[in-house]
């Protein structure tokens, strides 16, 4: 951005970066990343197979079901008439339709991009104040791969991550560390998916108590996490995207199971967050990918230094 002052063309600039692959880091915290090379196995992400059949993307039809429920009823008549399937009937019956069709790549890849996947986009990590602590630029659909890229390059795994696609972050993490698999105990859940215990807590006489999370343990566990001494690693549901949830012992993966997260933990701050980071579209999808990634990172650093000073008043 400096030399761009000194050089007529553009082109002749020598630390312009192009967008790709090889040289398209997230950026994470200098106190919250491993070290100066961090993870970004997007490229993993494109399609190898050239037939017919869906790909064996992380954007699953599951996920696609759950976003096209968010859109009006005209939208999805559109899509339908699109991919020439019939337009009549409930929203419910035109989605099942959608569905059976998407076992084909044309109607997948129409339905991917109605739902504005296919265009990428960003994937941000804040803590429950809204503080940003990681943000990853996505040349492609977002999915769990991008989130286990930038959890992989933490130097210290958080305790409780909440994610709307919980269980496919799980599997998807542990799956790319099958030696010592990130969420742990009972794949992320709070608690042994027994029958006994999901019965009881979709009656909502279940909780996990999770103390760690007030006062640090006085034992530390081994590698566990410094600011709580605890080694355990959950994935869970926010409350308001339990649509989500198709296998039923994920209600093991409630964030109202566990006490000490209640009152303490704003859901709210990323749909907040790109609330807030909306009305910026207008220019930057105009913008080349370096001064995109330039002045989104310029806008979210004044944004945490705000946020933090806020905070310190309150606390004060």
């Amino acid at each position: 951005m400096i030399s761009r002052g000194f050089f007529d063309d553009p082109s002749q600039n020598p630390f312009v970066v192009q967008a790709s692959y090889e040289n398209w880091a997230p950026w994470i915290g200098r106190e919250t990343r491993k070290g100066s090379h961090v993870l970004n196995t997007e490229y993993e992400k494109v399609p190898l197979q050239t037939s017919n059949e869906a790909p064996p993307c992380d954007v699953t039809q599951d996920r696609l079901v759950d976003e096209l429920l968010k859109r009006k009823v005209s939208t999805i008549r559109k899509l339908c008439k699109s991919c020439n399937v019939e337009t009549r009937g409930s929203r419910i019956d035109l989605i099942n339709r959608l569905r059976d069709e998407m076992k084909s790549r044309q109607t997948y890849d129409k339905v991917l991009q109605s739902v504005g996947g296919s265009s990428g986009g960003w994937s941000v990590i804040m803590c429950p104040h809204g503080i940003v602590y990681s943000v990853k630029f996505n040349l492609r659909a977002e999915s769990p791969r991008d989130f286990t890229d930038l959890l992989l390059s933490w130097k210290h795994f958080p305790n409780v991550c909440v994610y709307d696609f919980a269980h496919g972050l799980a599997a998807h993490a542990n799956l790319r560390v099958p030696d010592k698999p990130p969420f742990q105990p009972h794949e992320g859940r709070l608690a042994d998916p027994t029958k006994d215990n999901v019965d009881a807590t979709v009656r909502q006489k279940f909780k996990v108590h999770l103390p760690w999370l007030v006062n640090r343990l006085q034992y530390p566990e081994a590698n566990g996490h410094p600011v709580t001494g605890s080694n355990q690693h959950y994935v869970l549901y926010d409350k308001f995207q339990r649509s989500s949830n198709k296998d039923p012992r994920d209600v093991l993966r409630r964030v109202d199971v566990v006490p000490e997260l209640q009152g303490s933990l704003n859901s709210q701050v990323m749909e907040q967050l790109f609330a807030a980071l909306r009305k910026n579209n207008y220019f930057l999808n105009n913008m080349g990918p370096s001064s995109h990634v330039f002045l989104m990172r310029n806008i979210i650093e004044h944004r945490n230094n705000l946020l933090n000073e806020e905070l310190q008043q309150r606390m004060q």
